[in-house]
């Protein structure tokens, strides 16, 4: 009988561990990009783009990620598109973090006292002008606490890519378990490595948050 000491059920949970860390930081910079171009068009003065960011950001808020997995993986084999699991795994992702970013960010935006924008037209300055010289740094001070804080959501769900196959974390714990069969080591240990990766990002995001509060407080 093969027997796996602690080290050995760690050891294969780490290796698991870099995919985890590999597929949330494409969900985040990719989900960002298209964020970026979601949050111009839903502050957009025209009506078809404010339209189409709305109900992107209703569709992708008001349905499960379970389901956007589903339909990303086996959605586009129904036309004989043979889609593999990473690469299903991080569209649904980005797709997904894309709209939440979009309204965290439209928040920020839309916190920026409208006097800058008056101030800003009085100088002569086009709408983009006015988004990347005025608005934007504004508004990006507001952002970062709740954009850090939700990478954490970020990492958490890709946990759910191992339904659609996809080797992270979750499902090398799984994997582990069933050669080891020690639950409680494996899972206490995956419990443990995503709260090494949750926590530090959660902690700045709340250190942030303090941090601009003293600022406000201080002008």
């Amino acid at each position: 009988m093969i027997t796996f000491t602690l080290w050995d059920i760690l050891r294969n949970l780490l290796l698991a561990t870099r995919w985890t860390i590999l597929l949330s930081l494409v969900s985040f910079v990719g989900g960002s990009l298209v964020g970026l171009g979601l949050l111009f068009l839903r502050i957009s003065r025209r009506k078809a783009g404010r339209a189409f960011a709305k109900y992107y950001i209703e569709l992708f808020q008001g349905t499960p990620l379970l389901m956007q997995l589903f339909i990303a993986f086996f959605g586009l084999g129904l036309f004989g598109i043979d889609v593999p699991a990473w690469l299903a795994a991080g569209l649904a992702l980005i797709l997904w973090s894309a709209a939440f970013l979009t309204e965290i960010w439209r928040g920020s935006v839309e916190a920026v006292a409208n006097g800058q924008w008056e101030a800003s037209a009085s100088l002569g300055m086009g709408r983009l002008q006015q988004m990347r010289y005025v608005i934007l740094p504004q508004a990006l001070r507001i952002a970062i606490p709740p954009t850090v804080g939700f990478s954490v959501q970020i990492i958490k769900g890709t946990a759910l890519t191992s339904i659609i196959g996809f080797v992270e974390l979750s499902k090398a714990g799984t994997v582990v378990t069933n050669a080891t069969f020690q639950p409680f080591a494996v899972y206490g240990l995956v419990a443990l490595i995503y709260f090494a990766l949750c926590w530090p990002l959660s902690k700045s995001s709340q250190i942030l948050e303090r941090k601009l509060n003293v600022a406000d407080r201080n002008h």
